[in-house]
């Protein structure tokens, strides 16, 4: 079952960057307890994101798009935002299911 914030940041992302691969990973049950756990179980996210429009852009360039593209979520409404920015083609070493 997905979360209204999960939700949220899976629609924002579509429009504004048209992702050829988009994953939503909701982490929040590995940081229960812990700092920054509100109790929502939507505090603590990782994004992995692969469009086009990352292509000849920088890392510091793709997180500021992808940050612009969700507003208020990361750092006030999200307490953790983890992200993996790619072109089509870059793999993502280390990615989570």
């Amino acid at each position: 079952m997905t979360g209204q914030v999960a939700t949220e940041i899976e629609t924002l992302l579509q429009q504004a960057l048209s992702p050829t691969r988009l994953k939503v990973i909701n982490d929040s049950a590995r940081h229960h307890g812990h700092a920054g756990d509100d109790g929502t179980g939507e505090s603590h996210f990782t994004v992995v994101i692969e469009t086009p429009v990352f292509e000849g852009k920088n890392r510091l360039a793709r997180q500021r798009m992808v940050l612009a593209a969700l507003g208020d979520i990361p750092g006030q409404r999200v307490h953790a935002f983890a992200m993996k920015c790619l072109t089509p083609g870059e793999s993502a070493a280390g990615e989570r299911a």
